[in-house]
């Protein structure tokens, strides 16, 4: 088999992917040294092994995604199958606590960052990371657009709405370059400091954080777009997902949608 090591290579000089894909590509490939190697019958263990580790489907099946490239790359006849995933609803911020948030009144010059923050992924729906490498210089206040680095080094166009424009216009002040938003010396925000952040503001507002706390904004927002008339088509664009069957899952949890509709439409709720 071709040594993974050239995989990389022509990943990152050929393929012109990122510094973080090519991690993806490592953590896969550390992952089935762990247990096993990449031979039909390696890999199968490895799948075992995960599991019996406690391992979750999705976890598995994000590094068989990796590890698939792989073997293409490597020309082998064999690739692994996707493990069937649970269908679990995606949690989101219910509307009285959505209020709280926008409402809130920060004071500190770190709670107005994470309060823009906040409301930047609840606006647009775009990723923790992708919010915290946005660029002043990239923000078109005059068409109402942010130019976003999503997955896989790819850029795209988000629109935001003219209350976000506020928000943003008055947090940038008179900066015209730089980080949007940016630490004390000028640094991107960390994940696991903005995570911090924002389960105690939740606390500070009288609720408790959903789980995946920051990421079920995006969640949030994409449930939104699709109650008010968006169409999966325009949400796969709008959160950067390369294909539409990743935005079709948040149609699935408009469960409370559909229970109100069914109480509109039942034949017995009209002829009893």
């Amino acid at each position: 088999m071709k040594p993974f090591e050239q995989f990389l290579k022509e990943r990152k000089y050929l393929k012109n992917v990122s510094a973080r894909t090519v991690e993806f590509y490592e953590d896969c490939r550390k992952a089935v040294e762990k247990f096993g190697d990449f031979s039909e019958d390696g890999l199968k263990q490895w799948v075992i092994a995960s599991r019996e580790s406690g391992l979750s489907a999705r976890s598995i099946n994000t590094r068989i995604t990796g590890i698939n490239a792989y073997l293409r790359w490597a020309g082998e006849p064999y690739k692994l199958s996707q493990l069937k995933e649970p269908q679990k609803v995606l949690p989101t911020y219910p509307a009285e606590h959505l209020k709280k948030l926008v409402m809130f009144k920060a004071k500190k010059k770190g709670e107005r960052r994470l309060h823009a923050l906040v409301l930047t992924i609840l606006d647009t729906g775009i990723r923790i990371e992708e919010a915290a490498t946005a660029r002043v210089e990239n923000v078109d206040f005059e068409n109402m657009l942010l130019r976003v680095h999503g997955k896989g080094d790819k850029e795209r166009l988000v629109p935001f709405s003219i209350q976000l424009r506020k928000i943003l216009w008055t947090w940038k002040g008179e900066r015209e370059f730089g980080l949007l938003f940016d630490t004390r010396n000028g640094n991107p925000l960390q994940r696991r400091n903005v995570l911090r952040d924002f389960k105690v503001l939740c606390r500070q507002l009288g609720f408790e954080a959903v789980p995946r706390s920051v990421h079920a904004l995006r969640h949030t927002f994409a449930v939104n777009y699709l109650r008010n008339g968006g169409s999966v088509f325009h949400l796969q664009k709008a959160l950067g997902h390369s294909s539409l069957e990743m935005s079709r899952r948040y149609a699935n949890l408009l469960t409370e949608d559909l229970q109100q509709m069914q109480q509109k439409v039942s034949l017995l709720n009209r002829m009893r």
